[in-house]
């Protein structure tokens, strides 16, 4: 974990709400994983007074993106940063999603901003392995798949792809991954996730969850983003044991 005095280089808009910004963080660039966050400071004054904490969207050398849409005052303060501003960026933080290639296709679901991780691990996944990629949103204009590969789309409203959640489009495919090994990474609302989870530890399907919510400090020190276990044995704390998990440790 590192404290970086980081440079704000520029901004994208990916859709009507949501945006890319491209920060200059050599130290963390240098460290990030897949499925990691940061939390970033988002003025120089003590309102908001916490950090908000963002996926680590991609990582290119010295320079790390994240993406976001306006929730609040401090993602707007975010949105209107200019070139040059400093940004006051804690990271990479929390457990990614496990690297460890033991599957030969890579299952991935986003639903809504879910897509924020999946560019930096689409890049890390081996070339000689398929990656099919489901993405979900209410309309199409929610859907988002920047720099993720071989995508299909599902949409509540049937305005784009396939009509309904993507859980349901995932689990209407399953049969053409029979002679798959397969491995999923999912990261999106928590009501799609515990679908996601039912359905794939059902199937004793290998399955990671990507767990979205709110992480004050980043490290386990405020202590304020428990989950309980699986088997109801205690809780973890998402921002230190996550928010990657597998689908068989926490229960949502």
């Amino acid at each position: 974990m590192l404290i970086e005095k980081s440079k704000f280089i520029s901004k994208t808009t990916i859709t009507k709400n949501t945006y890319l910004i491209k920060v200059l963080s050599p130290s963390i660039a240098r460290t990030a994983k897949p499925g990691q966050f940061c939390n970033i400071k988002v003025s120089e004054n003590s309102f908001p007074l916490l950090r908000r904490p963002f996926s680590i969207c991609d990582v290119d050398g010295e320079f790390i993106y994240f993406m976001f849409d306006i929730h609040g005052e401090g993602t707007r303060l975010l949105r209107d940063k200019n070139e040059g501003d400093e940004l006051d960026i804690i990271g990479p933080l929390g457990i990614g999603f496990n690297l460890q290639w033991d599957y030969d296709t890579a299952i991935i679901i986003a639903g809504g901003l879910g897509s924020a991780p999946f560019p930096f691990l689409t890049k890390n996944i081996p070339a000689n392995m398929e990656i099919h990629s489901f993405v979900g949103g209410r309309t199409k204009e929610n859907v988002i798949d920047y720099k993720m590969k071989n995508v299909s789309v599902a949409t509540d409203d049937g305005s784009n792809g396939f009509y309904g959640n993507v859980v349901e489009f995932f689990k209407s495919r399953i049969d053409e991954f029979a002679a798959k090994k397969i491995k999923v990474f999912a990261c999106g609302p928590n009501p799609m996730l515990k679908a996601l989870q039912n359905f794939c530890n059902e199937k004793n399907i290998n399955c990671q969850l990507s767990v979205e919510t709110v992480m004050a400090c980043g490290f386990g020190i405020c202590q304020g983003c428990p989950i309980e276990k699986y088997n109801g044995d205690g809780y973890l704390l998402v921002c230190k044991d996550g928010p990657v998990f597998d689908s068989m440790a926490v229960k949502l």
